[in-house]
Formats: C-alpha cells, structure tokens, sequence
C-alpha cells in the first residue's frame, strides 16, 4: 500500500479577512476532494488571511498512480478559475506495510 502527500502552499491576493479565506478555500477543497476523490484540508496558516496551506493524501496500491493522481490535483489546481498564486507543493509517496 503507498500513501501518496501533497502539500501545497498558496498566496491569496484578494483577501482581505479571513472570511474571505474560507470563502475561497472552500470550493477548492469541495472540488478537489469530489473530482479527484482524495482527503483535503487546511493544514497551516489558519491565521494568516493571505496565505494558506492545503494538505491533500491518497491510497493507492500503486505508487504511479498516487503520484499521477496528486500530479493532476496540483495541474486542476494551477489552471483553475480560483482566485489564488501557488507559492509551492511537494508531494510525496509513502510506502507503507
């Protein structure tokens, strides 16, 4: 079994609160967690209104697979309509039993 991280950190120009924060990280989050049927949320800079950090995991039985998976979450992401600046994203394979 592989478990495939991804961990991707974002500017969010426009915000000017924190309501405004959720407000944009909330239909990435639903997006992403229906189309690609991975775990999602925020997993750093909650206090921070201009900056967020998503944490995304798969399981896989095939490390190709997580990694593809996590590769095309990252490009739906990048060329998406939202209203955000990817700072950076690592993703990582873990292999597991």
């Amino acid at each position: 079994m592989h478990v495939g991280v991804c961990k991707i950190r974002f500017r969010l120009p426009e915000n000017l609160s924190l309501k405004d924060k959720r407000g944009v990280l909330q239909p990435i989050i639903s997006r992403v967690g229906n189309k690609f049927n991975v775990s999602v949320a925020e997993v750093n800079d909650q206090d921070l209104w201009q900056i967020a950090t998503l944490g995304i995991g798969c399981v896989s039985n095939d490390k190709r697979h997580a990694n593809e998976v996590l590769s095309k979450v990252v490009e739906f992401i990048t060329s998406g309509r939202f209203e955000v600046e990817i700072l950076d994203y690592e993703i990582e394979i873990l292999s597991v039993f």
